[in-house]
């Protein structure tokens, strides 16, 4: 069936017209929209610019994984943005961003939502967790100061078989795979919206997570907090342990065998089972 294509006059107008970004644009295909809003932050493209691309060609997410990005079946969108906050808090963004992401899916499909410590969005639940998005933030250095560019690629329309495996041994899903009727528009300005209004929240709070109440909401949606997990640090390094918590830092709190315990700011996390 051939995808119905998303109408990027529509979108301005619910969004940048009514609503709380500053520019919008939807390309039919892309290498990558965060690579695109990059280069526009350089050239002094404002706070709350929305790139949208129907298939990227060069998607990625963390670790630089390749990113599926199939025309018409989900939406792959970036946001630029600069906010006067502490640059101690920007590395918030991305975990802000999967709030509003999971909540925005339990919102409107009533399909059951978690997050993969830091910020892949896990659908499902019972036994197993499927993954259906990522997010990618990246910062980026030009004339108007530090702006971050904050990328989501979610799989919305894809059927099973179109799925491909997930990253960290995680299978794919989609918003349809797990019995949800989606019109992407709606679900796409339902998503923004989510999300310009966690920002709003952290801004006005200075960047505080505790304050804003964005770290509760980060908490409870976390499926990583509970559970063994193997954090690959790098090539010939990993830790091993139970998942206790994520502190205010946005950092995964692994409390290891011996029960000395460790505040992790990057890695993989594979998760294990139930602690």
């Amino acid at each position: 069936m051939t995808p119905v294509l998303l109408d990027g006059g529509r979108l301005r107008a619910r969004l940048v017209e009514a609503g709380p970004y500053a520019a919008l644009d939807v390309v039919t295909v892309t290498g990558s929209t965060n690579t695109d809003l990059a280069a526009a932050a350089g050239r002094g493209a404002a706070d709350r610019t929305v790139l949208i691309a129907e298939e990227q060609q060069a998607g990625r997410g963390r670790m630089q994984r390749q990113w599926t990005s199939p025309r018409g079946r989900g939406l792959f969108v970036s946001v630029l943005l600069r906010p006067d906050v502490p640059p101690s808090a920007v590395s918030w963004l991305p975990l802000i961003a999967g709030v509003a992401l999971a909540e925005t899916v339990q919102r409107t499909t009533g399909v059951r939502a978690s997050l993969k410590w830091p910020n892949d969005l896990l659908l499902g639940g019972g036994e197993e967790w499927l993954k259906a998005a990522g997010i990618l933030g990246e910062a980026v250095a030009g004339p108007d100061g530090l702006a971050l560019v904050l990328g989501m690629g979610i799989n919305v329309l894809q059927e099973r078989d179109e799925l491909p495996r997930g990253a960290g041994g995680l299978p794919a899903t989609s918003l349809a795979a797990e019995g949800a009727e989606v019109d992407r528009e709606d679900f796409a300005v339902a998503l923004l919206t989510a999300f310009a209004e966690a920002d709003d929240s952290w801004r006005a709070a200075s960047g505080d997570v505790e304050g804003s109440g964005l770290l509760d909401r980060y908490r409870a949606l976390c499926s990583t907090v509970g559970q063994e997990v193997r954090v690959e640090l790098g090539p010939d390094e990993q830790l091993r342990g139970a998942a206790t918590d994520i502190d205010s830092e946005g950092r995964l709190v692994v409390r290891t065998g011996s029960g000395r315990t460790t505040a992790v700011s990057a890695g993989d996390v594979v998760h294990v089972r139930r602690a």
